[in-house]
């Protein structure tokens, strides 16, 4: 079972946590105003890149809070995390 480290809770079992998508993902706006195709775009094109990425992750059965994970879309191995207020750390890069 994949360990994620919640910045403010510690290292807990995934089925804790909800993926929330890639960073930087702007959600385009308003709604109203966005063609069919950018909002297309924006819920189902990602790159899926191999290797690590930055993510928005949930601790949804925990503090309830969002944060960065920098994680292997091959080895699921996790690099960092951290606060979304503390993301200019090297370690996130």
């Amino acid at each position: 079972m994949l360990q994620i480290t919640c910045p403010w809770c510690g290292p807990r079992d995934e089925p804790e946590f909800r993926w929330g998508g890639e960073v930087p993902l702007v959600r385009p706006g308003p709604p109203e105003r966005v063609s069919d195709e950018t909002w297309a775009e924006y819920l189902f094109m990602r790159d899926n890149p191999k290797g690590f990425v930055r993510e928005r992750w949930l601790h949804a059965l925990g503090c309830r809070q969002w944060f960065v994970v920098i994680r292997s879309t091959v080895t699921h191995e996790i690099r960092a995390t951290a606060k979304f207020s503390d993301t200019s750390s090297e370690a996130l890069t």
